[in-house]
């Protein structure tokens, strides 16, 4: 079972997030805000990293993750509201290696994760 991290301020997002993906086979974890989530990757690095753009410390997070030994091999997921290429840019440059737009529901999330949930 692959290890995936939600990284948003938004409780919501966050547990129907959890809720999708645990349901397609993945261990989910949250955290809230970037420290929260830089702490629990130096525990234990996911496979997977779901970050909203918006929230603090989000690029920080990414080049955190990066810097980490086996970061470069977690898949990041940069979450942004609208198909903004500057911020996009700015995000692939910190990191990021796809991007989702906000807000995902379930179609969105199967689409893009029931593939890497198989080939695990």
């Amino acid at each position: 079972m692959q290890r995936l991290m939600i990284a948003d301020s938004s409780d919501i997002v966050r547990t129907v997030g959890k809720r999708i993906l645990t349901e397609l086979g993945f261990l989910v974890v949250e955290a809230s805000n970037s420290l929260e989530a830089v702490t629990r990757c130096r525990t234990d690095l996911p496979a997977l990293l779901i970050v909203d753009a918006a929230m603090d410390g989000a690029l920080d997070l990414l080049t955190s993750v990066r810097a980490m030994p086996n970061g470069k091999s977690v898949r990041i997921f940069y979450c942004v509201i609208e198909a903004d290429l500057k911020k996009m840019m700015v995000g692939k440059r910190a990191g990021a290696d796809d991007f989702l737009l906000k807000p995902f529901d379930r179609k969105i999330l199967t689409s893009v994760f029931a593939r890497l949930a198989q080939a695990a």
